[in-house]
């Protein structure tokens, strides 16, 4: 009797570059995520952001250990989770970039636990880090909402290396 190979055996790693592909047709938010390191406000553009819970409100949000604002977030008890809007091409392209100072030319005030909340984003939120897990190459932080505002700006959404107007989706039904 002739068997076929398992599924497991036949299964393999995709590239490199057909994982790209595949990110690519993803529809996210654009996020940028802030904490404070001491008296210095620190982030960096973030698209791995998720809801886990409403009841009680848990988000979790992934940063390579590589990023230059891992450490400061993963000694942080809180930090800030701004959903960036329409109007803020500026803030992503800061945010995404290796500047030195993130924060010299942005509008931005201290949430009610201290992390850096950006002014124009379609939602602000606070949380405070309950964990963090240990994935590959990132850092999973698991929070607890403890503040959150919510503004009447379109959100900016990100797929196949473009951003879109978030409020101008067609919808299906």
């Amino acid at each position: 009797m002739t068997r076929s190979p398992s599924m497991a055996a036949l299964a393999s790693t995709p590239d490199i570059d057909v994982m790209k592909r595949v990110n690519r047709q993803f529809v996210t938010g654009v996020t940028v995520v802030t904490a404070m390191d001491e008296e210095t406000p620190k982030g960096l553009a973030v698209n791995a952001f998720s809801s886990i819970s409403l009841d009680p409100p848990t988000v979790m949000v992934c940063v390579q250990r590589t990023s230059h604002t891992h450490d400061c977030l993963y000694r942080a008890d809180h930090l800030a989770i701004n959903i960036l809007s329409t109007d803020q091409l500026d803030v992503v392209g800061t945010f995404a970039s290796k500047a030195a100072d993130k924060f010299k030319e942005l509008d931005w005030e201290s949430g009610p636990f201290g992390s850096p909340l950006i002014a124009r984003s379609s939602v602000q939120m606070e949380v405070q880090i309950r964990e963090r897990l240990q994935a590959s190459t990132h850092t999973i932080f698991i929070c607890r909402v403890v503040h959150a505002a919510v503004a009447e700006r379109h959100p900016m959404v990100y797929s196949a290396g473009k951003f879109f107007d978030g409020g101008a989706l067609t919808s299906l039904g």
